[in-house]
């Protein structure tokens, strides 16, 4: 079953809220208003919003590029699980990638990391929720599998 997610955290543009865990640390980006991290437990959702919609493949490209590092701070080829993937999320269209980033050096102790976009297009806005995980915590967790799965299905849009 999906863990308990109690807190509500609604986007500062109103446009979408989600859930996570209450221990979890969920923060706007300085630098960008429109990206919040949320993050606990060894890993990490980053969600991009744009309002209006964006050309959803496009808007998907370039969320991928979303990296715990810089790119001169990794290994140039990714290895992917998954990549564009088409579907729905309720009335809106979706697309899903999954794959491996081998950075440089270890962020909270670990190189390798799966990170899961999935980019949200419709209705009048836009969104990519990002998931970051370590790897081994991936292969090994089931328990965190469902964590980070139930944080996404948590979104809901106004």
């Amino acid at each position: 079953p999906p863990p308990p997610l109690p807190a509500l955290h609604a986007h500062s543009s109103g446009a979408f809220a989600f859930r996570t865990p209450e221990s979890w640390k969920v923060e706007p980006v300085p630098e960008n208003p429109d990206t919040v991290n949320a993050s606990g437990d060894g890993v990490a959702i980053r969600f991009l919003y744009r309002d209006g919609d964006s050309g959803y493949d496009s808007l998907h490209g370039a969320c991928m590029l979303e990296r715990l590092a810089g790119s001169m701070e990794m290994e140039p080829v990714v290895q992917y699980e998954y990549d564009f993937v088409g579907g729905a999320f309720g009335d809106r269209r979706a697309l899903d990638s999954a794959f491996v980033v081998t950075y440089d050096k270890p962020i909270l102790g670990e190189r390798q990391w799966r990170q899961r976009n999935v980019t949200i297009v419709g209705n009048g806005s836009s969104l990519c929720a990002i998931t970051y995980a370590p790897l081994t915590v991936w292969k090994k967790s089931a328990a965190m599998r469902a964590l980070l799965d139930a944080v996404l299905a948590s979104v809901t849009f106004r």
